[in-house]
């Protein structure tokens, strides 16, 4: 046995190698699940004094893929995180907001099953209560050709994170054009942890068959550029392989893109952060859930008031 194959099995007998299951695809290892997975979120039942009854929603933009291929070849299986999903959700729901759901084709969404936190009765509870817009969500590119342009039905973007946000969304050019309709509609944006990922789709040519409309034309600088956010890091994306929370370095990182072109992260870890620069709304991870959905719940009654 060489050196390399000598630290493998060490690594995978104190737990610090990622798990493979059945299909051939990989999951973080025990060690590693307990420390970034715990069984119960943080999420406090915030009361609202004042709950929303109107008609303005919340647009969730979800992933719906389910592998990232790694470096090495490896497959994770990923997803949207649940607690970064599901926290934030039970806020709005707390506060009267409606929610629905979109992936860019349709697909159903894919969730980081092996994060679901199992003893935590309220995320359980709203998990299933959304099980058939999970299942059965909204077309992105559908909305975007023929319905975004009068749609006055929203108040706020909402993109979760989990390393599967970083897959078929930062290359949409239709999640691209609802970004800067967004921006331009002033509809507040809310990412969190590996969502801000997806915000490098508005850097994105729109659709062909949109160049042809006269009637919107959008900034062509980039729309966040000089925002700082919080996120997810890439130097701790870096380090999750040798605490066996990925089966290998990742294919791309998020961050350096963001940053050339002029965002700034502003957190060196994920250790809660929240943050709001203008109608951009960001926190860097689970540990953030509940009191990224708390500012963004509150920052959004005050504006349908």
């Amino acid at each position: 046995m060489n050196i390399k194959e000598t630290l493998d099995s060490f690594k995978e007998a104190l737990g610090f190698e990622a798990q493979e299951t059945e299909d051939g695809v990989y999951i973080p290892a025990q060690t590693a699940l307990k420390l970034a997975a715990p069984e119960k979120t943080n999420y406090d039942d915030t009361d609202y004094e004042t709950p929303y009854q109107g008609d303005k929603k919340i647009l969730m933009v979800c992933t719906q893929e389910q592998y990232m291929t790694m470096e090495n070849g490896k497959k994770f299986d990923t997803g949207n995180h649940p607690v970064e999903m599901f926290v934030p959700l039970l806020h709005f729901k707390k506060a009267g907001f409606e929610v629905d759901i979109f992936t860019p084709t349709g697909e159903s969404v894919k969730i980081e099953q092996w994060a679901m936190p199992n003893e935590d009765e309220k995320v359980k509870e709203i998990y299933s209560s959304y099980q058939s817009k999970r299942e059965a969500p909204q077309s992105i590119e559908d909305f975007v050709k023929n319905k975004m342009a009068d749609s006055e039905d929203y108040t706020a973007i909402f993109i979760p994170g989990g390393h599967g946000a970083m897959l078929g969304l930062p290359e949409n050019k239709y999640l691209g054009e609802l970004l800067r309709w967004a921006h331009e509609s002033d509809l507040y944006t809310l990412v969190i942890c590996h969502g801000p990922a997806a915000l490098l789709s508005a850097n994105l040519e729109r659709p062909e068959e949109l160049e042809a409309d006269g009637n919107r034309s959008f900034n062509s600088d980039f729309i966040y550029k000089d925002y700082d956010i919080v996120a997810f890091p890439d130097v701790m994306d870096k380090q999750l392989p040798k605490m066996g929370y990925l089966p290998g370095e990742m294919p791309w990182y998020f961050n350096e893109k963001l940053e050339a072109l002029g965002v700034t992260i502003t957190n060196k870890l994920a250790s809660g952060h929240t943050h709001q620069d203008r109608k951009l709304i960001s926190g860097d991870g689970p540990l953030a859930a509940n009191d990224f959905g708390k500012l963004a719940t509150e920052t959004l009654l005050k504006k349908v008031k």
